[in-house]
């Protein structure tokens, strides 16, 4: 199973970004986006950005994210 995880942009050079979630900033390419700009949110799969997110779905998604983390640490998520 592949996980297209939520990250915005913080930095951008050329093809080149740094995306941010959850504290973590990682380097990725933007070869398969071409309008992505720095505070766009983008789906990030193994180390390329493969889709441009609307921002009301980038937060839903990582709060299903958070959601299911916290579940499966055995937090009430309710």
């Amino acid at each position: 199973m592949c996980l297209g995880i939520p990250m915005l942009i913080v930095e951008r050079s050329g093809n080149d970004a740094v995306v941010e979630s959850g504290g973590v900033r990682k380097g990725v390419r933007l070869d398969l986006i071409d309008t992505a700009a720095i505070g766009d949110y983008v789906l990030v799969h193994a180390g390329y950005a493969i889709e441009k997110l609307d921002t009301e779905e980038a937060l839903e998604t990582l709060e299903l994210i958070r959601q299911v983390y916290r579940a499966g640490m055995g937090e009430d998520v309710t």
